[in-house]
């Protein structure tokens, strides 16, 4: 499933094809995805003018000049394709500005979803009101140690809690705690404020790298123009079980709440 780092690479992507355009043209061939598509949603996007293009968390957003903003998210496979056809089996929804450019929604799986949402009320959606900080733009130190004091919860299940940071995910959390030399199993409450300052510092520079990148391409993501993400040959230890860390020294997994955690043992302690 896509972390922040991909999405934000759809987003810029797709910035300077919509935003400021009109939408001419808005069809959905199918009632739902993961869950039912908004009621009249080529109607009510068709003619509408988009102000602009953002992220929160791993939700994509584009707003309108009717008030809405369309909420996107890929799942599992979802993948937003520029200039596509459009005429494929698993081409759901098909937006089209009045400068001929094309963006295909394509879900295979149909994990994804499209949401419709008042642009002034967008903190209150079922979606996004319960979401922490965003990890990109901010010292994440006073964050982290607030949100680990006292807790006995192994650091990485922390990370992985939306309601406390947004948008990191599985891989991104391996490689931060990586960088960090903090083990993913270390209790939360018991990380040294040293070590509290390394991971702050770690995780959005590992999320910057990944952007930079253009996000990991393991199964489905790819960018908008088709692209590959390449962040994953950068990985230290994410996937990397029985090979060398960047440091030279073998990578071990773990299991930690039904999820593969991944290691270095001499570099993370």
């Amino acid at each position: 499933m896509p972390e922040l780092p991909e999405v934000e690479t759809v987003v810029r992507a797709l910035r300077p094809v919509l935003e400021g355009r009109r939408l001419a043209r808005v069809v959905a061939r199918r009632p739902d995805l993961r869950w039912p598509l908004p009621q009249g949603l080529g109607q009510r996007l068709t003619g509408a003018t988009v102000l602009g293009v953002a992220r929160r968390a791993k939700y994509g957003l584009i707003a309108t000049d009717r008030g809405e903003t369309l909420l996107f998210h890929l799942g599992m496979s979802g993948r937003l394709r520029l200039d596509a056809p459009g005429d494929g089996a698993h081409d759901h929804v098909l937006f089209e500005t009045g400068e001929g450019r094309r963006i295909v929604f394509t879900d295979p799986r149909r994990f994804g979803m499209l949401d419709l949402w008042p642009s002034d009320r967008l903190g209150e959606h079922r979606l996004l009101a319960a979401l922490g900080a965003e990890p990109l733009g901010a010292d994440l130190r006073p964050l982290l140690a607030r949100a680990f004091a006292g807790r006995v919860a192994p650091v990485k299940a922390l990370l992985l809690d939306q309601r406390i940071l947004a948008g990191v995910g599985n891989i991104y959390a391996c490689e931060a705690l990586w960088r960090a030399r903090v083990r993913p199993d270390r209790l939360a409450g018991a990380l040294k404020p040293a070590e509290i300052a390394r991971l702050a510092a770690a995780i959005p520079a590992v999320l910057d790298a990944a952007i930079a990148a253009g996000g990991s391409s393991l199964r489905d993501h790819v960018q908008p123009d088709g692209t590959l993400g390449m962040f994953q040959h950068s990985w230290a230890v994410y996937g990397r079980q029985g090979e060398a860390c960047p440091k030279g020294h073998p990578v071990e997994r773990l299991i930690q709440s039904g999820r593969s955690s991944f290691l270095c043992p001499r570099c993370q302690r």
